[in-house]
């Protein structure tokens, strides 16, 4: 069976921010809008966006009904006010609402519902990648944060999320548990980015 976070006490530290991080633990809605912001800035920020983005809308949590039926201007203002959530606020906002709007229709705005009763972590991966936004690789990467971090761990969880299901590496958001390892994982991107360019 697989378990759910919600009725254990987590901390993560990706936003390297308390708060931040600990709403990331208590919230299952919280990480999955952080793994959806997490491109094209450092993961900290991205992170935070979902902390940030509850206390613009007067809460300590996101409710996926309350994000789905915000309306669309409104809620692109919130990602776009100083500091902004994300270096493309506009569009993100947009995939935010995208994804929470799936979440309501498919999962009755339980975010931890996409994993809660996923048999095997290959199904837990279909799951993922059928959510707006989420591509295979990022599929993979919160897979294996989810397993490494979140004690959601189906059979052939590790298997499923790939390199970045590996025990003792550091690839990805999935590995980072204090400032040491986000160096390490910061460092890892770098020499892909570097090794890539050369190729």
């Amino acid at each position: 069976m697989t378990q759910s976070n919600k009725s254990k006490d987590i901390t993560l530290r990706i936003a390297q921010q308390p708060e931040a991080d600990e709403l990331l633990g208590r919230s299952p809605l919280a990480a999955m809008i952080g793994m959806l912001l997490d491109q094209q800035v450092p993961m900290e920020w991205a992170f935070s966006g979902p902390f940030t983005l509850a206390q613009r809308m007067g809460s300590d949590d996101l409710d996926a009904h309350e994000v789905a039926a915000y309306d669309p201007e409104a809620f692109t203002e919130l990602f776009t006010a100083k500091p902004a959530l994300h270096r493309y606020p506009g569009s993100m906002a947009k995939r935010v609402q995208q994804l929470c709007q799936f979440l309501v229709a498919e999962y009755d705005g339980d975010a931890s519902a996409v994993w809660s009763d996923a048999g095997t972590g290959a199904e837990l991966l279909k799951r993922l990648k059928a959510l707006p936004g989420f591509g295979a690789q990022k599929a993979q990467i919160f897979l294996a944060l989810l397993g490494k971090q979140l004690d959601v761990r189906p059979t052939g969880w590790r298997a499923a999320a790939g390199p970045y299901g590996e025990a003792g590496s550091h690839r990805s958001v999935a590995d980072i548990t204090g400032p040491g390892s986000l160096a390490k994982v910061r460092a890892y991107k770098q020499e892909a980015k570097a090794a890539a360019k050369k190729s």
